[in-house]
């Protein structure tokens, strides 16, 4: 029984992944983070943004502060989002590609001189999907809903699990293939040596042959 409880747990976990958090940034700083995909996965990201005033000695929420949203994957630095949008805003995308993924945020402040200071709070939640409720409620029962919202969730958790097989088989040919260089390297070194050795022998011979020979 606990066995089915951790492993529901773990379920659950990837079913409802999501990260919240917080930061500070200055006006003209950008932030990013790197978030790890698998391939046809949809994100979903809400971002707050509140300034500093100096006066009130408190953080308040400017509506003329514009946040920039750039979202790039990694390894082919291939832009898949980016965007502007008001201080309370969000953004989506879905991963082309497996891998990390670069989100960064930053303000619309364009002086080098400003000393702004900014309160971001955003929350990301990864591998969720909503379905078109407006165009299946005269169609399905809640029910039928909640089944393929389900049904959703377990092809991401497959996805996911397909992903780690994949990153496994290519961190075990790796491994295999080093090990092979590493074989192949200590037998040329056995094979060097042993020719040294048969050489120095060979010459020493000679060499004391042509002394007993004077």
């Amino acid at each position: 029984m606990r066995r089915f409880l951790l492993s529901f747990s773990s379920l659950l976990y990837l079913v409802l992944a999501s990260h919240a958090l917080h930061f500070y940034l200055d006006a003209n700083e950008k932030r990013c983070f790197v978030e790890e995909l698998p391939t046809n996965t949809v994100v979903e990201g809400h971002y707050r943004a509140l300034e500093w005033s100096e006066a009130e000695q408190r953080y308040y929420d400017n509506q003329e502060l514009g946040i920039h949203v750039e979202v790039e994957e990694v390894e082919t630095a291939l832009t898949v989002v980016k965007t502007k949008g008001p201080s309370d805003g969000r953004f989506t995308f879905t991963s082309h590609e497996a891998g990390d993924h670069s989100i960064c945020l930053s303000t619309n402040y364009t002086s080098w001189f400003s000393s702004t200071h900014i309160r971001m709070y955003i929350d990301i939640v990864v591998g969720t999907t909503k379905a078109d409720v407006e165009h299946d409620r005269s169609h399905v029962s809640e029910m039928a809903a909640k089944v393929r919202e389900l049904n959703q969730k377990l092809e991401d958790i497959r996805r996911e699990q397909q992903y780690q097989r994949e990153r496994e088989t290519d961190y075990r040919d790796l491994s295999e293939a080093t090990n092979t260089r590493a074989v192949w390297y200590s037998v040329g070194q056995i094979v060097v040596l042993v020719l040294t050795c048969v050489w120095q022998l060979r010459h020493l011979k000679n060499f004391f042959e042509d002394r007993k020979g004077r």
